[in-house]
């Protein structure tokens, strides 16, 4: 008889126990980017909702921005460094292969022989990443996680795309999850779409790029960089007709009816995909409804954690209400869970 092997001690129940964000020091209006797109203030409000938006100066890092929102979310939590066992990080703007951000990030917090790593799933990845989290403390093979989602998509936009280059922006939100006496992470509902890749990706692949210098060079040529590339209307149309579902999922594996609501925190994507999934969804009018992309413009997979901590320093949501999460893009991918709403510094 083959000795047996042991597990884990599982515990039944898990929560959002601190919440922090960073945002960045410098703050771009619209008026500073319409010359650029040949745009306006009016349209480009009138698209997005976006008045303002984050953009990184050359000290704030994947890391340094992780780093600040994850000791805000560890004093939020009364936890030190030390107590955390795994980091998941979420970022789609990482500008190297390695090594993990997660991995540097945990070392920065001055944590030592803790698991650490990231995670790629566009605008849903924090959602992904605290699926990930509550499922390992679930399971037993953490007590705590840090879970962050982190972005400098100002690295990736070409300022003079008018379908991205006002959209996207920077900055980064921590939460830790850990055990709890009753259920504060529901079921995550996600899924992806790889039919819909054209509508939200890097404009070439880095061996591509990499060719094209390569022949530049030999010809004394010139090339150009990737980008991020949008299709607007094509994830306005999957976004509207989709997600409803998804969020319909999130609710239903919770035990969770739309009535039962406290807040929503939608990504940060476009002002009138919320407005659409408010309408379509029923969503009573005492439901807070988080606007963030309105000053921090589309932060991708930090979104939800800006987004959260946004509307309760607003005084909008409170610690311990009931809220939808629900991340969506690149991919196209999509996940959500209902969340009992943590507390903040």
């Amino acid at each position: 008889m083959p000795a047996p092997i042991a597990t884990a001690n599982p515990v039944t129940h898990t929560a959002l126990l601190g919440l922090g964000a960073y945002r960045p020091r410098r703050v771009v209006p619209n008026a500073e980017i319409v010359d650029a797109i040949n745009s306006s203030d009016e349209w480009i409000q009138t698209r997005s909702g976006i008045k303002s938006r984050g953009w990184a100066d050359g000290d704030e890092t994947i890391v340094s921005m992780s780093v600040a929102a994850s000791r805000d979310a560890l004093a939020a939590a009364g936890l030190e460094a030390a107590q955390i066992d795994a980091v998941v990080l979420a970022t789609s703007s990482q500008m190297v292969l390695g090594p993990s951000a997660g991995a540097v990030v945990a070392t920065e917090l001055g944590m030592h022989d803790t698991a650490a790593y990231d995670i790629s799933a566009g605008c849903a990845g924090f959602c992904y990443a605290l699926g990930n989290a509550a499922s390992l403390v679930r399971a037993g093979q953490a007590r705590h996680v840090l879970v962050i989602g982190v972005e400098r998509l100002s690295d990736l936009l070409d300022p003079t795309d008018r379908t991205c280059a006002f959209i996207f922006a920077d900055g980064a939100g921590a939460v830790v999850v850990g055990p709890a006496d009753a259920e504060g992470i529901g079921p995550v509902a996600w899924g992806s779409d790889g039919t819909q890749t054209e509508a939200i990706k890097q404009d070439k692949d880095f061996k591509q790029y990499f060719a094209e210098v390569a022949a530049a060079e030999a010809s004394g040529g010139t090339t150009e960089r990737p980008y991020i590339r949008m299709n607007g209307a094509a994830v306005f149309r999957w976004a509207v007709t989709f997600l409803e579902k998804a969020c319909r999922d999130a609710l239903e594996k919770s035990g969770i009816t739309a009535d039962d609501l406290d807040a929503f925190v939608p990504h940060q994507a476009n002002s009138r995909i919320t407005d659409a999934l408010i309408r379509t969804l029923g969503l009573p009018e005492t439901v807070a409804v988080a606007r963030d992309i309105v000053e921090t413009g589309n932060t991708s997979a930090a979104s939800i954690p800006m987004a959260m901590e946004q509307l309760l320093r607003s005084g909008g949501a409170k610690p311990g209400d009931t809220a939808l999460l629900l991340g969506f893009g690149a991919g196209l991918a999509y996940a959500g869970q209902v969340v009992r709403l943590p507390a903040i510094v």
